[in-house]
């Protein structure tokens, strides 16, 4: 990636797909050039959370919804230290930010930590377009990196793909540290940080759960070291048949309680002995319907994932550790959405539970790893 900060809301910009499509229109943040994986986001609010969500790391943002940047950036909603998407795509960018909580424009926000965007551009056809042709690498490209189509085609092609990427200790915490539970202390969690969003401890701290956030290439030991009454399974990036699946097992061989959300979904789901596949276009978004199986309720949902388990969706499954199920279900596709073993206690979800900027229909599931662990305990 080659950045030039300054300039932007003047700067021609193109965006090229790799199967040759391109859109014209004008830089939006840096102006340079940016590579990754197109991806759409369904979303009409929270894009400052979806900028600061590890799991879009080397990923190339369209969002659908025509406005963006509307209330500006804040202080307070981002999900991590940093913008992890690979570049940004918008249709009508806001020219004045409305919020009180707001401090400064989402365009100079872009622009400073040198995401390379492009506004003005057909966002409903290039969604159209991948949701056709699927998701696939782009780049974007303004100032300087702008060449003819061909040179900037062969530039996209020649950019690594998203499938066979091991992208979580990329995104990870180098060192471990603690969130310490809100009110009386009830129970310590070890939560494998494989590109955790800050909003997740935030959620089980509420529940009186001290949480040890370790890296992505932590061991066993360091998870048993904090005497764990629980195990945690963050979402994150990349494609889950390159992670190492040593210390899940090692947790399920110990039936110590384990709650696991989206990329700790897969990680389960290939531990239990089920494959994982790419989506076409994946699940992107804060409105996805989802159904709790186990108790028939319909969720509204939010999403960040290209990847999914390959389970049976009406069979309870033996795995070697044993019996499985598939618990959730998206009501769009049949996508499996969650996990749960009968005969100890682990579990988990596809989605975003802690659901930051909403929706919340999915909160009661850090309840249920409670009464997990409150289980195990009695």
């Amino acid at each position: 990636m080659t950045i030039s900060t300054r300039g932007a809301a003047q700067a021609p910009a193109v965006l090229v797909l790799e199967d040759g499509r391109t859109f014209r229109g004008r830089a939006y943040g840096a102006v340079g050039e940016t590579f990754g994986e197109a991806v759409f986001n369904t979303g009409m609010t929270g894009y400052q959370e979806t900028l600061t969500d590890p799991s879009y790391h080397r990923q190339v943002v369209v969002m659908t919804a025509p406005h963006v940047g509307n209330t500006g950036v804040n202080d307070e909603d981002d999900e991590s230290k940093r913008i992890w998407v690979a570049g940004y795509v918008v249709r009508d960018p806001a020219r004045i930010p409305s919020n009180w909580r707001s401090r400064r424009t989402l365009d100079d926000e872009l622009e400073s930590q040198g995401v390379v965007g492009i506004s003005g551009i057909d966002t409903r056809a290039l969604t159209r377009h991948l949701r056709e042709r699927g998701a696939m690498r782009v780049g974007i490209f303004s100032g300087d990196a702008l060449a003819d189509d061909a040179t900037l085609l062969a530039r996209v092609q020649q950019a690594p793909e998203m499938k066979g990427a091991d992208l979580s200790a990329q995104v990870a915490t180098g060192e471990a540290y603690v969130v310490p539970a809100i009110g009386e202390k009830k129970f310590t969690v070890a939560a494998l940080d494989l590109g955790i969003k800050g909003m997740t401890p935030h959620r089980m701290a509420e529940r009186g759960i001290e949480v040890h956030v370790l890296p992505a290439t932590a061991t066993a030991d360091d998870v048993y070291a904090v005497s764990p009454d629980g195990v945690f399974l963050s979402n994150g990036p990349g494609d889950p048949a390159t992670a190492d699946l040593t210390v899940i097992k090692a947790v399920l061989e110990r039936r110590t309680p384990l709650f696991g959300i989206c990329f700790g979904n897969q990680l389960l789901g290939r531990a239990l002995g089920f494959g994982t596949y790419k989506l076409k276009y994946g699940h992107r978004g804060i409105n996805q319907p989802v159904q709790d199986r186990t108790t028939g309720k319909v969720e509204v949902t939010a999403h960040n994932h290209g990847f999914a388990v390959e389970a049976p969706l009406d069979k309870v499954s033996d795995t070697p550790y044993g019996r499985a199920e598939v618990s959730h279900v998206c009501l769009n596709d049949n996508v499996v959405e969650g996990l749960q073993l009968l005969d100890q206690p682990a579990f988990s979800v596809q989605y975003h539970p802690e659901a930051a900027a909403g929706p919340h229909d999915a909160a009661y599931l850090f309840d249920r790893f409670v009464s997990l662990m409150e289980a195990d305990r009695a």
